[in-house]
């Protein structure tokens, strides 16, 4: 435990960040490790340059997405590890007896269509989710076809007849999704 991760952690943040994330000691440690390891200019903070060199995220279409995401937890140009220990948390699977706020449903509902949400109005328009779809597809699909699947999508999900998705909406279309399979990374114990 004499890594340099474990000797700037003090045992009173970690606990803090436990109970905020439902994540254990063994995980937060070692996610302060990948943490500084990415944190190029050792000042405690991580930009968008230093996600965008994890290569998962560099090859991955929602790459832009998922880094933005970190950021709004911040409303900065950088995340400190209390933060991006927060936004990680939504991708912890959701066990029973270790319920906790930030990987709920509704939170990782709300994650998901905030990808989706570009301009950040709390609707989910058409040009939003062509744009969403051309990131994932990129030119394999027809402009023909992308439009006739962003307008089936908005069809079936848009209830109060604006031609848009809000989050009420996005929710009600998710309800038979197992976001809480398919939004959650195994950490390591």
């Amino acid at each position: 435990m004499g890594s340099k991760a474990s000797i700037l952690l003090q045992d009173e943040e970690v606990s803090e960040i436990q109970r905020e994330t439902g994540f254990s000691h063994n995980q937060i440690v070692r996610l302060y490790s990948r943490f500084t390891s990415l944190d190029k200019t050792n000042n405690g903070f991580l930009s968008r340059e230093d996600f965008l060199r994890i290569p998962e995220l560099a090859i991955n279409p929602l790459g832009d997405r998922i880094v933005h995401a970190f950021f709004q937890e911040s409303n900065d140009d950088s995340v400190n590890f209390r933060q991006f220990m927060r936004t990680l948390a939504r991708f912890r699977p959701i066990k029973t007896n270790r319920l906790n706020e930030l990987n709920s449903r509704d939170e990782k509902l709300k994650f998901a269509f905030k990808m989706y949400d570009l301009d950040g109005d709390d609707k989910i328009s058409r040009e939003e989710l062509l744009a969403v779809l051309h990131m994932m597809v990129g030119a394999n699909i027809s402009e023909e076809q992308l439009g006739s699947i962003a307008d089936r999508t908005i069809a079936e999900a848009d209830q109060d007849g604006d031609s848009m998705i809000s989050f009420e909406e996005f929710a009600k279309a998710m309800e038979r999704v197992d976001v809480e399979q398919k939004m959650s990374i195994r950490f390591l114990h």
